[in-house]
């Protein structure tokens, strides 16, 4: 079971900014890609933002332009840059490893960590 934390969460007003942070194991880190998802009360857990080990982004139409995906490898931490908040990015974070190809995640862990809770005021 891939241990994963997440942190960087909290209350922000619409049109702020906030940025996650996600530490993995190095072994893991290193080989795969990384992906933030986000799961609002009462809906699906969606795919937000994925960096592959060569740096290759991908962003969810809902947040291009405002969330910025990066990876520290000396840290083994992958960041989110969550710019322009609004109230329906409110959700909870969660981090991920996997494997990337043509717009799909594919986690190689079932397990989810405890997330960390993004509450956008209006």
């Amino acid at each position: 079971q891939v241990q994963l934390v997440e942190s960087g969460g909290g209350l922000v007003q619409a049109g702020g900014s906030l940025r996650l942070s996600c530490a993995a194991p190095r072994s893991i880190f290193s080989i795969y890609a990384m992906g933030w998802y986000r799961q609002a009360p009462g809906k699906q857990r969606e795919l937000v933002a994925v960096v592959t080990r060569g740096e290759t982004t991908y962003y969810a139409e809902f947040v291009k332009g405002r969330f910025t995906i990066s990876r520290d490898n000396a840290k083994n931490t992958v960041y989110l840059q969550m710019n322009s908040l609004k109230p329906e990015d409110t959700a909870v974070y969660y981090c991920n490893v996997g494997g990337y190809s043509s717009g799909s995640f594919y986690p190689i862990s079932n397990h989810w960590g405890q997330g960390t809770q993004v509450t956008v005021s209006s």
